[in-house]
């Protein structure tokens, strides 16, 4: 797949494009609207101690959105997230949606038909005709009748909207992870005291209304309005009612005409690597051509350009595409995509494509974090470290299940510790072996070599502990062979689905392994080349030295072994 590219945008193309703009005003408002709806569960939650404190605190939590600056940031975050909520399920070409996707627009449909009587009943009442709506007044129009479970539904279906949006937002977010339980925890926890507030309060203000004198008192303080006023507001009601059904209805009838017009315009045909292909009209995105199609395509954000997952490499007519706007430009170069790369959710082809999505369809978030440039695939010299246990297979045969996963583990968990503390990577844990990578986040030969033989050397140290503390479980110490070659690799993330992972190929991976070979033949518990010695400035005079013809080769490879490769030098 090889075309000529269309450029990358300057950086004074680095501006926010018409997606953005609306991607950040769909945030911003749908964050407003969270603070309001977690303002007012807090404010609930009191009733948990009683009614009383609950309203002589509402003004300490609500007194902002009382207020007109809050009135009109409310109500300006409610239109624009509604419209634009309309306008996205106008833009879609496909409604093949994800679960999460689905509840979201179903959650998000529902509230504002479900949430109008009570808006309309207390605070558009209390602006045109005075009405103190109290909790009391609230709790006491709600309980009785079908409306508590109406009200019960519309505060879970507006905490679980938030949430559902909160979540597809921040677990882009490295550190989203380590949050997320507690976050969780948090968000069935919430609604879950709210309802039992809600419940609890309710019921108490239905037991007090049973006393007349009380009862008198308290509707002649909420100063209801006549039975004009209230036919009035429930006019109102139906008509912002019938309005949302009639808009909903219209943005329904404005995509069937859209579609109708657009199945009569020219179609295009996308190629997908390894033979499929589709001819679709123009305008759809790569990622809703997939989805029409049932054709698998990861998506973690839901198609708004903010995760990456959805990217594919466009070979033929990529030359005829135009450049990537400033958010699509802005993602590809935080994950330092190569040319050719765009994300299928930007992409609206206007003429015949080949494509190759890059992510399985399982991808997850992390696949979307910044990345460097090494793990789409470059050669670069790097240090390659191989390590085994010896005799580890006998040892197994004579322990417990359960034993040997836990010595191996244990193994694992310090070998990881020692060669991440001297600054490699692990790429693999392989029956009771281990290959780890050295120099590749940084083209320093000296540096790759070095951080190599710290790692041998610590690694020894973290077995002579760990035998230690195995002392009197095993029969014999756990012993290691290390083989450690440096050279030109093929560096890169390979695999499939979950089992992707950065690796390296090549003649400098099969020789360290081979080395690591080795030391077993020679008795030793560190095999090193020439290359990563030379590389490091060091000398091993004690070590024995010899020359092998690695397979495939004909010039002859000198290596040094070392019984113990705690008799490295140490490196600073």
């Amino acid at each position: 797949m090889t075309a000529s590219l269309p450029p990358m945008p300057s950086a004074a193309v680095w501006k926010l494009s018409g997606a953005q703009v609306i991607n950040r005003l769909r945030l911003v408002t749908g964050l407003i609207l969270f603070t309001y709806v977690l303002t007012h569960f807090s404010n609930h939650l009191l009733g948990l101690v009683s009614l009383d404190l609950m309203q002589a605190k509402q003004g300490d939590f609500m007194g902002f959105w009382w207020s007109k600056p809050g009135t009109y940031t409310l109500l300006g975050a409610v239109l624009i997230h509604l419209g634009l909520a309309y306008w996205a399920l106008y833009r879609r070409r496909s409604l093949r949606l994800k679960r999460w996707e689905a509840m979201q627009l179903l959650t998000g449909a529902l509230i504002p038909y479900m949430l109008i009587e009570h808006v309309i009943t207390t605070r558009v009442a209390f602006e045109l005709y005075d009405l103190q709506d109290s909790y009391t007044y609230v709790l006491w129009m709600l309980f009785g009748g079908e409306k508590q479970a109406l009200q019960a539904a519309t505060l879970v279906f507006a905490w679980l909207h938030g949430c559902i949006g909160l979540h597809y937002w921040l677990r882009l977010n490295p550190w989203y992870d380590r949050v997320k339980p507690w976050l969780f925890a948090l968000a069935i926890l919430m609604p879950t005291l709210v309802l039992i507030s809600f419940f609890q309060t309710g019921r108490e203000v239905m037991v007090m209304m049973r006393d007349p004198a009380w009862q008198a008192q308290t509707i002649a303080a909420m100063k209801l309005p006549p039975p004009d006023k209230a036919a009035h507001l429930i006019a109102l009601r139906d008509g912002i009612r019938w309005g949302m059904l009639g808009l909903l209805a219209l943005v329904f009838f404005a995509r069937y005409a859209r579609n109708l017009i657009e199945a009569r315009q020219q179609q295009v045909r996308v190629h997908y690597h390894g033979g499929k292909a589709v001819a679709v009209p123009k305008g759809r995105t790569l990622l809703e051509i997939s989805r029409m199609n049932n054709i698998p395509h990861a998506s973690v954000c839901g198609g708004r350009g903010r995760c990456s997952t959805c990217r594919v490499r466009v070979g033929q007519g990529a030359e005829h595409l135009p450049p990537p706007d400033a958010n699509e430009a802005r993602v590809l170069a935080r994950i330092s995509a190569p040319p050719g790369v765009r994300l299928a959710c930007q992409v609206r082809p206007d003429c015949d494509l080949e494509i190759a999505p890059l992510l399985p369809a399982q991808a997850m978030p992390h696949d979307g974090f910044a990345k460097p440039e090494q793990t789409h695939g470059v050669e670069m010299e790097i240090a390659v470290l191989f390590a085994d246990l010896r005799g580890f297979t006998t040892l197994s045969e004579q322990k417990l299940p359960f034993d040997v996963v836990f010595i191996l583990n244990r193994y694992f968990a310090e070998m990881g510790e020692a060669i991440g503390a001297a600054g490699g990577a692990v790429t693999q844990f392989s029956g009771d072996g281990v290959m780890a990578l050295f120099g590749y986040e940084r083209e320093d030969p000296t540096y790759a070599a070095q951080s190599a033989l710290k790692a041998a050397r610590r690694m020894a140290e973290r077995l002579e502990a760990l035998n230690q503390d195995f002392s009197h479980d095993l029969d014999a110490p756990l012993r290691m062979g290390i083989g450690i070659h440096q050279g030109l690799a093929i560096v890169g993330e390979m695999g499939h689905g979950r089992a992707t992972g950065l690796t390296a190929i090549g003649d400098t991976v099969n020789t360290a392994s081979r080395l690591e070979g080795l030391s077993k033949e020679f008795h030793a518990q560190l095999v090193v080349s020439e290359q990563v010695l030379a590389r490091a400035g060091i000398g091993l005079e004690g070590a024995a030295r010899h020359s092998i013809v690695p397979r495939g080769r004909t010039v002859p490879l000198e290596i040094f072994a070392l019984a113990r490769a705690l008799d490295l030098p140490l490196l600073r």
